[in-house]
């Protein structure tokens, strides 16, 4: 048993209709009361009538009524209005702060008990998630309901990220945009490595040379420590001179090299490329984020996003290492993911902060004008008979499964709920 069933059986009034206090009275939940995610009792202004008396006040759930005193309850006047104490096992009578009963519901032969072995089911599975074999069941349109919900709190939950990123920067929009598209060009991989380029090599710095696409690529290859040591071409010696007059006058400090990751991995997406298309991207657009903050559509953002490394790269996937042939542009996939996890989380904060909501609208609008993304998490929700139709339903999906999903947070799940507790109303009926 834990305690987020309680929860659950009382949120959605899944308790047989003959209710009673463990000295006896009668109970009728008038209204089970609003659940609270912040600090008190779990669910505040519940109405609870005990025989005659209207109550009005405060719910607490535990698994065992002793849970009261572990918790210390029995000493925060916070709890003082509870009306009620919910619990599996009453195995101690429970007191306010000054010393009044509480009175105590359990709820031991209350609820259908299949209840809680579909539960437990769904903790226990092995599978890749608990529900799959009967998540089919579950109607497109609550599918809808809860996909949309779901992107909103994946959204809300990239606010935070990139607001403390902004107070980081002084405030400042186009260096906070700056930042999070040079880790988005990390691709995971190298992420975090040009999330240290981004520290060391601030925007501001790159805006003054952002006419002169080579002194761009010098700063950005310099500074990811990649001009170091001695070169054979000719593109790579100009880049380091470039680099060597620019760090003497901007008194720069560059990375080391080996935090750069280039095994397992293909050379379509390696550091080198990424940095040049980087740069090529600064070239074209300059004040980057003022330039994406005003498209109405993906129509408009993606010739902002069509961007070719240099022409040295075109035979090379490294310094000095000939290759074959090819123009190595920004493909569409990475354009995707570049408009998905930087413009739109980006656009949404500055929504949120600004508490425009044309903003915030646009930032869905966004996603739902791009097609799904084709990752393994996504195609295996379609096995499941689970269809993202665009890059908004496919997000909250990955959201789903990696908040829900993967921590079997099953109750909290709309979906897990529905399943959890089908024909559960009807078996309430016999009791």
């Amino acid at each position: 048993m834990k305690e987020i069933f309680i929860i659950y059986l009382w949120e959605n009034r899944l308790l047989c209709s003959e209710l009673r206090t463990t000295d006896g009275k009668t109970i009728e939940v008038l209204h089970c009361g609003t659940l609270n995610h912040n600090a008190g009792p779990d669910f505040l202004n519940a109405r609870i009538r005990i025989n005659e008396m209207v109550w009005a006040g405060n719910v607490e759930m535990h698994v065992n009524a002793s849970d009261w005193y572990k918790h210390g309850h029995n000493g925060d006047k916070s709890y003082d209005t509870v009306v009620l104490h919910v619990v599996y096992v009453s195995d101690k009578d429970t007191f306010t702060t000054q010393g009044k009963p509480i009175p105590t519901l359990s709820l031991k032969g209350c609820f259908d008990e299949s209840l809680l072995l579909r539960y437990r089911d769904f903790l226990d599975s092995k599978q890749w998630i608990a529900c799959q074999n009967s998540v089919g069941a579950i109607q497109r349109f609550t599918w809808l309901s809860w996909l949309d919900r779901l992107i909103v709190e994946r959204l809300e939950n990239k606010v935070a990220e990139v607001l403390q990123l902004f107070e980081k920067t002084g405030n400042d929009w186009e260096e906070t945009f700056y930042r999070r598209l040079t880790i988005g060009f990390g691709f995971k991989v190298n992420d975090m490595a040009f999330a240290q380029l981004a520290q060391k090599l601030p925007f501001n710095l790159l805006l003054r040379h952002a006419d002169n696409l080579l002194q761009l690529e010098a700063l950005l290859f310099g500074m990811a420590g990649m001009l170091s040591g001695s070169f054979i071409d000719a593109y790579p010696q100009l880049l380091q001179r470039e680099f060597n007059f620019l760090k003497q006058k901007y008194g720069l400090n560059p990375m080391n090299v080996e935090q750069w990751r280039w095994m397992r991995m293909r050379p379509a997406n390696f550091p080198s490329l990424r940095l040049s298309q980087l740069a090529a991207l600064i070239h074209q657009n300059q004040r980057m984020f003022s330039s994406f903050l005003e498209v109405p559509s993906v129509e408009n953002i993606l010739p902002k996003l069509q961007v070719f490394a240099s022409p040295y790269w075109d035979n090379h996937f490294q310094f000095d290492k000939l290759s074959e042939g090819s123009r190595k542009n920004l493909g569409k996939d990475a354009i995707h993911l570049l408009i998905i996890n930087v413009i739109v989380q980006v656009l949404f904060t500055y929504g949120v902060f600004h508490n425009n909501e044309t903003i915030k609208d646009r930032a869905f609008m966004l996603l739902e004008s791009m097609d799904a993304e084709n990752n393994h998490i996504i195609q295996q929700f379609e096995k499941l008979g689970v269809v993202a139709n665009d890059a908004l339903q496919s997000q909250a999906l990955l959201q789903l499964k990696k908040e829900y999903c993967d921590p079997k947070r099953c109750l909290e799940c709309r979906i897990g709920q529905l399943l959890i507790k089908s024909d559960a109303v009807r078996a309430m009926d016999s009791f």
